[in-house]
């Protein structure tokens, strides 16, 4: 069923495509994207089975349950004792393009707009603005492969476009973006600021600090939710801008986190940046991943090509999983 999804869906955005006259536009025009060529596999480690590690701990790894058992409620009222699973997800893929209807997982263009909510980027002396409109894409890559179906917390959504920026006059204006953030004003002065020093601190170490929501480490802050990234490296500025959609798709009630005792899901409305790594998959493969923060003066070198403003980025997401018979 999920590749009869994906297949359809592309078919649906191809024709998008061929209506708006934009198919074969440069740069959106290397075709569906391949999960196993442009995805990072190694970034799926460390799987933990019953409290044992396959795969070098690493510190980007998220703060997992030390006990290797773990209970889930049972229709009979007794709980039901099962083996906890924790593993890195590759669930959703997110862009981030310069050019607007530019669906680089896709391959295709399927928006003409003469110009209008266009992005870019001006740079001075140590200072930068990256403007770029975002894709967010549900996209279970082990669910679409048919691998590891017998792990029940698998998502098995299939693939699905779930928001377009271009639609969301909250992503465009800042101001009106206050609407479905409005607690950003208290996170616009010195003192929030200054807190994230330590965020930034030890995103530089592979780690990040979950109560600081509002800082994202060297990124910068995590509000405004739009488009908008202030780091002079365009790279680090692009994920700093995929980052902030995580968060956003949570306040818009339409991003879910496994809970920690691995029987089941939750609301995110406030993100838990531990829980997602990204790694990028054009317009250069990133050989890693990357947690959310770290400064691009360690990993993004050699990685924004000539005239190749557009981005697609892998989100791998924790999962904690109790399998029970």
């Amino acid at each position: 069923m999920a590749r009869v999804r994906t297949t359809l869906c592309a078919l649906v955005v191809g024709l998008m495509a061929t209506l708006t006259g934009q198919v074969g536009a440069t740069p959106c025009d290397q075709g569906f994207i391949n999960p196993l060529t442009r995805v990072h596999w190694s970034c799926i480690f460390p799987f933990q089975i019953a409290g044992i590690s396959i795969g070098n701990r690493s510190p980007l790894d998220a703060d997992n349950p030390r006990s290797p058992i773990c209970f889930c409620p049972s229709s009979f009222g007794l709980p039901l004792p099962g083996i906890r699973v924790n593993f890195w997800s590759p669930n959703r893929w997110i862009d981030t393009v310069e050019n607007p209807g530019c669906m680089m997982p896709l391959g295709v263009d399927v928006m003409e707009t003469d110009g209008r909510l266009h992005g870019g980027s001006r740079h001075t002396y140590r200072q930068g603005t990256t403007f770029a409109q975002m894709h967010y894409y549900i996209a279970p890559v082990w669910a679409i492969l048919g691998l590891f179906t017998d792990i029940p917390c698998l998502d098995e959504s299939g693939f699905d476009v779930a928001m377009m920026s271009e639609v969301l006059p909250t992503y465009q204006n800042e101001i009106l973006g206050a609407i479905i953030n409005p607690e950003a004003v208290l996170f616009g002065n010195p003192a929030a600021l200054l807190a994230c020093v330590s965020d930034a601190a030890m995103s530089h170490t592979g780690g990040t600090i979950d109560t600081l929501f509002w800082c994202m480490g060297g990124w910068g802050l995590s509000y405004p939710m739009g488009g908008r990234s202030s780091s002079a490296d365009h790279v680090e500025a692009n994920a700093a801008i995929a980052a902030k959609q995580i968060f956003m798709m949570g306040r818009l009630g339409l991003l879910r986190n496994s809970t920690r005792n691995g029987c089941g899901e939750r609301l995110a409305p406030i993100w838990t940046k531990s829980l997602y790594k990204l790694q990028m998959m054009e317009p250069v493969k990133q050989s890693g991943c990357v947690n959310i923060g770290r400064t691009g003066l360690i990993w993004s070198g050699m990685k924004h090509p000539p005239n190749e403003d557009n981005y697609a980025w892998q989100i791998f997401e924790k999962v904690f999983c109790c399998v029970t018979p």
